[in-house]
């Protein structure tokens, strides 16, 4: 078996997968549902309910906030207790809305049946069609990013795509929701890639997968063995290959110029798993997207494991369906080890992007004393965009933003491999990324006054 992979960088992360065999349970209902308005890059949604409204599962609470932007949808039944901030992953107070759960009652348009729509039944779905249930589902990018999925099927005139890339890599050395998903649902995911295809206007998909998930690639190579257009690309493991940039790279060698150039660019769409999957169920299930795949997992965690979550589900709840927190200190992330954010509290709920809850020990989550930088380059080695990040890491710690620009800032995809491979534990990506969000809005502000 040919092993492709990304050319530049990449490191080894030690691999926790304790999951991965462990099938998915649907979550418990929680008493009280919270749905931040912004689960997405882009413009916050608008609510569309007030407090006291009845809603069901499957209502529209909030509507897109502008171009880009995507709706909110209740995931739960009861009535609309209040909107007002609650804390979310980043750890600030933003805007939500609060419901208080009551019953399970679906909105009767949601088709809640087993079978299998195919492409093939359905000759009415134009490319527009399926864009435009895609855009009203509220579906956004599900590995995380959160990107409004409806505006990477129109792409700008300049660019033509030319195929879909379906990332399957799950790279994060914790996560296994993505791999749960491609060994329970291969049929709806591969669904969901024809509608993706025929709604970008091309003839060719490929699903990248790590090496490390070989059933997933032998499942999903015996399902398309009659479809020429489709190809399950096996990958060498490497992280962070699940990168769009990176990803492109090893699926179809094709290097993805600096921002603003996007993998269209270079003619590859790329979409998670999880997103194809959710494309099928807004399209021929008309369900619009309130409910995920979420691994809960951790070396001490009691019964760690994958389940289908229903969004605005507090993570405590998850935690406690798991035997609680492990005794001792805890640092808990929204996300795996390379990439998570640590949250403040365990009451933040579950929101389209929220592929995992990993629970690190303090043993597992210390950071070792800072020495002095001693320029080993090991950080360039590593990092796959081509940076230098240990000379971003200083510009960005003296806020000497122009050159830091200059430098490439904007092109770091936080990714951690230079923080990870450093021998002296500085913190490298924590000063890229306060840098990053200078110069972003120093980027914008600049726009804004053209």
């Amino acid at each position: 078996m040919k092993l492709h992979t990304f050319n530049i960088g990449g490191v080894h992360p030690e691999e926790n997968k304790i999951t991965a065999e462990i099938a998915t349970k649907v979550a418990a209902l929680p008493q009280q549902a919270i749905f931040p308005l912004s689960q997405h890059i882009g413009a916050p949604a608008k609510p569309v309910v007030k407090k006291g409204d009845k809603v069901k599962v499957g209502t529209l609470i909030a509507e897109a906030g502008g171009f880009v932007s995507a709706p909110i949808y209740s995931s739960v039944s009861g009535t609309v207790f209040k909107i007002d901030d609650a804390i979310d992953a980043t750890g600030y107070r933003k805007p939500s809305i609060i419901i208080n759960v009551e019953g399970d009652e679906w909105e009767e348009s949601i088709d809640q049946s087993d079978k299998l729509e195919t492409l093939a039944n359905h000759p009415e779905l134009t490319p527009e069609e399926i864009v435009e249930r895609i855009k009203v589902a509220g579906i956004t990018g599900m590995g995380g990013a959160g990107f409004p999925t409806f505006i990477k099927l129109c792409p700008p005139p300049t660019a033509k795509a030319e195929c879909i890339i379906i990332n399957g890599v799950e790279c994060e050395p914790y996560i296994t929701s993505d791999y749960r998903l491609m060994m329970e649902h291969p049929d709806e995911i591969l669904v969901g890639l024809d509608l993706l295809m025929k709604a970008a206007k091309v003839e060719k998909g490929y699903i990248g997968i790590e090496e490390n998930k070989p059933e997933a690639i032998r499942l999903l190579t015996e399902k398309t063995a009659n479809d020429p257009r489709v190809e399950v690309v096996p990958l060498a493991q490497k992280y962070p290959q699940g990168g769009e940039k990176q990803l492109v790279d090893a699926v179809i060698q094709r290097q993805v110029p600096a921002p603003p150039a996007i993998p269209v660019n270079v003619g590859a769409i790329v979409q998670n798993v999880g997103t194809a999957f959710a494309v099928y169920q807004a399209v021929m299930k008309r369900k619009p997207l309130f409910e995920r795949y979420t691994t809960v997992t951790g070396k001490k965690v009691k019964n760690p494991g994958n389940f289908l979550v229903r969004m605005g589900t507090p993570m405590r709840e998850l935690i406690e369906a798991c035997g609680g927190m492990p005794e001792g200190d805890n640092k808990v992330l929204a996300g795996g080890p390379m990439m998570g954010k640590a949250l403040m509290s365990i009451d933040v709920p579950v929101c389209k992007g929220t592929n995992s809850v990993t629970i690190l020990s303090d043993e597992d989550a210390y950071r070792k004393p800072v020495q002095p930088c001693i320029r080993c380059a090991k950080c360039v080695s590593a990092c796959p965009m081509g940076l230098e990040p240990y000379l971003l890491a200083v510009l960005s710690e003296k806020k000497m933003y122009e050159r830091a620009e200059a430098e490439e800032i904007v092109s770091c995809i936080s990714c951690g491999s230079c923080q990870f491979t450093c021998p002296s534990h500085r913190p490298i990506l924590d000063n890229i990324l306060q840098g990053k969000a200078a110069v972003m809005g120093i980027i914008r502000a600049r726009n804004t006054k053209k």
